[in-house]
């Protein structure tokens, strides 16, 4: 399978492709090997001898999911240098990206339903990114000057991730359409908690 300049990939990169585009359409469990070596142009015996079992072809696709996000943090940063509420803007449109530009949702979340033997390696990978990508947010929300940020960074998440589930089961026109006006209002609050004054006592102190 050359490239548009005639260009033939090596079998790995042909392979963990084709796995990708398969997974991600598919799911995990949806798809064999024979399907991926076969999209690939290969064989099973090839396959192989790159990745040494199935398993170890989903971790490989998992970690170039988690690498795609981590260049998508160091865009946000390289596009918005030292100004972290213009990064935290620019995170709500690429969020909003992920659950519109692609109805499948988010491949590690769908890896997780699918996987659930707890040993199994590729969890682990799925819940360190998660992790990460939480303190990340949790991060740009307090350098953006916002209080309680940890706590908000855990709303912001769980608002993308219902938004992706959402929009499978709902639909384009369901509530994941409003994802960035909902996620507004929710920082919007958190400002204005934190400019709130303080109530006073009404307790009248004792002469």
């Amino acid at each position: 399978m050359p490239d548009e300049f005639g260009v033939v990939a090596p079998p790995r990169t042909r392979i963990l492709a084709a796995a990708r585009d398969l997974f991600h359409r598919h799911g995990l469990r949806g798809v064999g090997v024979d399907a991926i070596a076969e999209a690939a142009g290969t064989n099973k015996m090839t396959l192989y001898r790159h990745f040494e079992s199935k398993d170890e072809l989903i971790v490989a696709y998992l970690r170039g999911a988690v690498s795609e996000a981590d260049d998508i943090w160091r865009e946000i940063e390289r596009e918005n240098p030292d100004d972290a509420p213009a990064q935290l803007r620019s995170w709500l449109k690429r969020a909003e990206d992920c659950i519109t530009v692609d109805g499948r949702g988010c491949d590690l979340a769908n890896a997780a339903v699918e996987l659930t033997e707890t040993a199994h390696p590729a969890r682990r990978i799925i819940e360190k990114m998660k992790t990460e990508q939480r303190d990340r947010l949790a991060n740009l929300c307090r350098r953006a000057g916002i209080p309680k940020s940890g706590v908000l960074a855990d709303t912001l998440t769980l608002l993308l991730e219902g938004a992706r589930v959402s929009r499978q089961a709902a639909g384009c026109n369901g509530p994941s359409a409003k994802f960035i006006s909902t996620a507004e209002t929710v920082i919007e609050t958190f400002k204005a908690k934190a400019k709130a004054p303080a109530k006073r006592s009404s307790h009248k102190r004792a002469r």
